[in-house]
């Protein structure tokens, strides 16, 4: 593919264009960050610069090479069906990989783009209606009322809670939740949170041409059909429910070895979902009798939560093992985050150990 081109079919905000000049001509004025990123792609090279978050190590550097980032688009469009003009609507800044991928399918399928506010509401003054959009789950709880707007709809950036999750049982809109990083050129895999009727509700569904597996320490491996036939190794515990399905289950550094009991914070967090309407997560700290301790942080000032006693009882009365309840309950007034508002938890965690 020519990649100083695009697909003939391609409109944005309704309007076509004879050249990448003239297109980048007329992004120019109604947006930075975009035009930023047009620049980046139509420049001749094979590579975007770009990157990662952050959320879980040092944000890194990386080089994506454009043809990857073709062929991830193109994977998502045959997932979803989504082929030449089908509408979609941009409302994540392309500084990141998902606003990125936005433009490149949109460039690549041939759909009809348009732009949206980039911010926590950008369905609120919406009159028309897409096939296809892309949020982070601040977003998403906010646009409750207007998702109808939005056929299917897609959410990363951050977990989806249970508590949104539930709402989203009354929407007609299609939404899933997105497993990827920057490295992947966004998401390889897809989760159904709501409308489905899978064998298996809990398990993300590979994009087209993905291959999967598991490594000797129970973390999933990919293979992409944008990777050059390199093995991606991750630290993501999962459990393989078939060659094409998988369940998420934690991160293998953030395990906790508490008295030799291995312990896997967000199976716990799972099950403390129900009790917090602040965010909240379970980590592990130094112990000198048990190597680590499990503790909990809520993120929020004191004396606007409920006591330690309250919260200690409120624990003994969950579906936890003597091994999973917390020893320790700390108030954190804001938990550290990337730009892009996940949590980090080892920064969030040093806080309490200063």
């Amino acid at each position: 593919m020519d990649l100083t081109n695009f697909h003939k079919e391609f409109l944005f905000q309704g309007h076509a264009f004879q050249s990448s000049k003239a297109l980048l001509a007329f992004v120019e004025k109604l947006s930075e960050e975009s035009a930023a990123f047009l620049k980046q792609w139509f420049d001749g090279g094979s590579f975007i610069e770009l990157q990662t978050s952050g959320a879980t190590g040092i944000p890194k550097k990386l080089r994506l090479s454009k043809h990857a980032m073709v062929t991830s688009a193109k994977a998502t469009g045959s997932f979803f069906g989504l082929g030449a003009q089908s509408t979609a609507l941009l409302c994540l800044s392309p500084d990141y990989i998902a606003g990125k991928m936005m433009w490149v399918r949109a460039l690549v399928l041939g759909w009809h783009l348009d732009l949206a506010p980039m911010n926590s509401t950008p369905l609120k003054d919406l009159t028309k209606s897409y096939d296809f959009s892309a949020m982070v789950p601040l977003q998403l709880n906010a646009s409750l009322k207007n998702l109808f707007r939005i056929k299917k709809l897609i959410v990363g950036g951050a977990p989806v809670s249970k508590d949104l999750e539930q709402q989203l049982q009354k929407c007609s809109t299609e939404v899933y939740a997105t497993y990827g990083m920057t490295e992947t050129c966004s998401h390889i895999a897809v989760k159904k949170l709501n409308l489905s009727n899978s064998e298996y509700p809990s398990c993300y569904r590979i994009l087209p041409g993905v291959s999967i597996a598991l490594d000797e320490r129970a973390c999933l491996t990919i293979e992409l059909p944008w990777g050059a036939g390199r093995l991606l190794k991750t630290n993501d515990l999962v459990a393989l429910h078939s060659p094409t399905e998988f369940e998420w289950l934690g991160r293998f550094d953030s395990v906790i070895n508490s008295g030799g009991v291995k312990l896997i914070p967000e199976q716990i967090e799972s099950k403390l979902a129900p009790c917090f309407d602040q965010r909240f997560f379970i980590a592990g700290i130094p112990d000198s009798i048990l190597g680590q301790k499990v503790v909990l942080l809520l993120e929020g000032k004191r004396e606007k939560i409920a006591s330690k006693q309250r919260i200690a009882s409120l624990l003994k009365g969950m579906d936890l093992s003597k091994y999973e309840l917390p020893k320790e309950i700390y108030y954190v007034p804001k938990f550290v985050e990337t730009p892009t508002q996940k949590i980090q938890r080892m920064q969030t965690v040093a806080l309490i150990l200063e």
